[in-house]
């Protein structure tokens, strides 16, 4: 089973309980909960750090697998191969006409 999990603003209130800036997407049920404070004037303003953890949350949260080495190496080789043809037709669309 994948772990679903989100990332979500917060501010501890003075009783100690917590108000959430918005609902999480999750469905109900138990969850584990992890309160990390922010630096001093931030105020949940969100970095690009925390921006790429809550996308990658929200999809892992969709079911969405990230792609393997294995899958990345193939595209990467796929498109050098295509660049490399694409070089050679510019090459011999430029080659002296005798």
């Amino acid at each position: 089973m994948n772990a679903m999990q989100v990332l979500v603003h917060g501010t501890i209130q003075a009783d100690g309980t917590l108000r959430l800036k918005e609902a999480p997407p999750l469905p109900a049920g138990p969850v584990e909960v992890l309160i990390r404070a922010l630096p001093p004037g931030q105020n949940g303003a969100e970095t690009w750090w925390t921006w790429l953890e809550l996308a990658h949350a929200e999809r892992l949260a969709q079911g969405q697998a990230c792609r393997s080495k294995e899958a990345i190496d193939a595209d990467r080789a796929r498109q050098r191969e295509l660049d490399e043809q694409r070089r050679q037709s510019i090459a011999n669309t430029q080659a002296p006409q005798e």
